[in-house]
């Protein structure tokens, strides 16, 4: 062998080993599933008496961190971004359209944006009013009557049940779920000269009787699939995807898994939550999608329920896990301190909402 080709040899070699080595240098640390994970089981644990359930998906390689993922859970108003989902499946099908009007009736009216500003008898809205009022404002009338628009809500599960979707039901709207909470039939008034005793054992049935109803709920895993499949565009197309994901992004109120962004880092998600009865929270959840800069996406979806923690310690719990997550898969952002909240336009369904009111 020519001591030019030795040469060559020598120097291919050098490149080679110098650009594993340089590539190892920039590429950043991996992350550490294990300590997620051990963070996911610490929450659980903190979240105690009430049950949590969380699965984490990171979306760039597929891999997963659970906690009772496979547990039902009732989901309250995140039930609005799945509803949102079949209806814009709808409208990509030419059954409906953004324009289509809808005649909603003050009788039709329950908690949220659109009875506080509703005027007369009967107003007439689109089905992009809706859909935002629905996703962004967490508006119960607004979902109700684009159920109604669907034709029910089954039409939600099977649109579920077609895409894979299986631990995930849409079952009865929020005017069921109120008078499930109220102890009341469809329709049915609070009885004549109820007295305080009574109406406060009444409501203590209907919670009784809402924390063991099998009825809209989701297992973190079918929650996560879901948030997935919608980033990777398999529920929808491009634009009805971003559609969603933009009305996603304007939900700031409430703001849980949202407190412990970093600086820089997106988060597209729904909310379900109930109301509070004698120190018992049925229901507080947040399921989302976590992006940065880079194009990096994590799934968490979340489930708190039968907490009789306050509220600070449920928002610190939903908290936590996200900065858990930051921690496990970009440590460099964990460093910096949490963003202060975005400004917060707050919804029209306030903390005060009346029984089965969810946001």
């Amino acid at each position: 062998m020519s001591a030019r080709r030795v040469c060559i040899l020598i120097f291919a070699a050098f490149q080679l080993a110098f650009g594993r080595i340089a590539v190892a240098v920039a590429q950043p640390p991996i992350p550490n599933p294990p300590e997620l994970q051990h963070r996911l089981d610490e929450l659980v644990h903190k979240a105690r008496p009430g049950m949590l359930g969380v699965t984490v998906i990171d979306l760039q390689s597929g891999q997963a961190w659970r906690a009772n993922a496979d547990r039902s859970f009732p989901m309250m108003s995140m039930f609005k971004a799945p509803v949102a989902a079949a209806v814009l499946a709808g409208i990509e099908q030419g059954r409906w359209s953004y324009g289509q009007t809808v005649v909603v009736h003050r009788d039709e009216l329950e908690s949220g944006t659109i009875r506080d500003h509703f005027q007369g008898e009967r107003m007439s809205f689109t089905v992009r009013q809706l859909l935002t009022d629905a996703v962004s404002h967490s508006d119960n009338t607004a979902i109700d009557t684009l159920l109604k628009v669907i034709g029910g809500p089954q039409v939600v599960t099977t649109f579920l049940r077609a895409h894979g979707i299986d631990g995930m039901h849409v079952d009865i709207g929020e005017r069921g779920f109120g008078s499930v909470f109220e102890d009341l039939q469809p329709g049915q008034s609070s009885p004549a000269h109820e007295t305080d005793a009574q109406h406060l054992a009444r409501l203590r049935r209907g919670y009784r009787a809402y924390l063991a109803d099998p009825r809209n709920r989701s297992t973190p895993d079918a929650a996560a699939d879901f948030l997935r499949k919608l980033w990777n565009k398999e529920l929808l197309s491009p634009a009805s995807t971003q559609y969603l994901l933009d009305l996603m992004y304007a939900q700031t109120t409430p703001s849980r898994l949202r407190l412990g962004l970093p600086p820089g880092v997106r988060l597209a998600d729904k909310c379900g939550t109930s109301y509070t009865l004698e120190h018992t929270t049925a229901a507080y959840n947040d399921i989302g999608i976590l992006s940065w800069p880079n194009g990096h996406a994590v799934a968490v979806a979340a489930f708190l329920t039968a907490s009789t923690a306050p509220k600070d310690a449920r928002d610190a719990i939903f908290a936590d896990l996200t900065r858990a997550v930051v921690a496990a898969l970009h440590p460099r952002d964990a460093a910096v301190p949490t963003a202060p909240n975005a400004p917060v336009r707050r919804s029209r369904a306030t903390s005060a909402a009346p029984p089965g009111s969810g946001r």
